[in-house]
């Protein structure tokens, strides 16, 4: 069976090929390998028992070749003309007044096809545009619209926990994240806390959502009573994180309670249960004092 290789790619993408010439290849060695538009350029990333670890999956792609110094010197007049053509195609969108904001200019390794990456608002109408690149340049042009967080993948950088991003390391593809999660995390909502580098809400706020859930189920709500060593006492908020709630007894101090001396649950917000306790009809007398009450009136256990 072939070794598999992980080899970086342009624009921070890095995926998984056949080493199935057996090449003797060591880290960051530059290799020639096939993509999905004919030939690129890109460097060895990981390979031997690291790559298992990555559970690839099946692998159909190969490694042509190690790059030679021709392939080298390719590469770098390629990267000197997406500097062309990106100056160019600022030139032509300024003057034709579009929309769009240009981010990223990508050359094919074999210089057949020139990709350019930008972002907009709304749809481009860039037909004008593709004449004007494909006439100044003489190949193949392709103009691809990408959001904010594709733009930050292929970027790279360092989010805020002072890792990699996620995107751009192991993220496969990106999942919808809301507000919502913030909220049932009790996290701060400004937006210079919650986003990421590419603006939107951090894809991390998905990761431990589950963990956070159950913990909300456990600990009782805002407003259940509980009996305690003070009284009988109201919770007044929660603390998902370290999973604990603080209380307000009758006197109107607060007080920090962890979930493992909490009394047993269920909770419930009273009148808002089913837990039989029998409304009091009109015709029933309270109990006079010095005398248990009836069975019906006590409290049931976690009330």
């Amino acid at each position: 069976m072939s070794d598999v290789v992980q080899v970086s790619l342009r624009g921070s993408r890095k995926e998984f090929f056949l080493n199935s010439r057996n090449l003797w290849l060591t880290l960051h060695d530059p290799v020639i390998v096939q993509s999905e538009h004919g030939e690129a350029i890109g460097k060895v990333a990981l390979k031997g028992y690291l790559v298992e670890l990555k559970r690839p999956g099946n692998v159909t792609r190969e490694i042509i070749r190690k790059a030679t110094e021709e392939d080298l010197d390719q590469e770098d007049h390629n990267s000197a003309r997406e500097k062309e053509a990106f100056e160019h195609c600022l030139e032509r969108i300024e003057l034709r007044e579009l929309k769009m904001d240009l981010r990223e200019v990508e050359v094919a390794f074999s210089g057949h096809r020139i990709t350019f990456y930008f972002t907009a608002e709304h749809r481009v109408d860039f037909r004008e545009l593709v004449k004007d690149l494909a006439a100044q340049f003489q190949t193949r042009i392709e103009l691809r619209q990408i959001g904010q967080r594709d733009q930050a993948k292929r970027l790279d950088g360092c989010g805020p926990c002072g890792r990699a991003f996620c995107c751009s390391t192991w993220l496969k593809s990106f999942h919808p994240v809301t507000l919502k999660m913030a909220r049932e995390q009790q996290l701060s909502l400004n937006p210079t806390k919650i986003s990421g580098a590419c603006g939107r809400l951090m894809c991390c706020l998905a990761y431990e959502l589950a963990q956070y859930r159950d913990s909300a189920e456990k600990l009782p709500p805002m407003g259940t009573e509980l009996r305690t060593g003070k009284g009988v006492c109201t919770v007044t908020r929660t603390e998902l994180h370290q999973e604990a709630v603080w209380v307000r007894d009758d006197e109107g101090a607060e007080h920090r309670i962890a979930y493992a001396d909490l009394p047993p649950g269920p909770y419930h917000k009273c009148g808002d249960c089913t837990c039989g306790k029998r409304p009091r009809a009109a015709d029933d007398e309270p109990p006079t004092d010095g005398e248990t009450p009836p069975e019906d009136w006590a409290d049931p256990p976690g009330h």
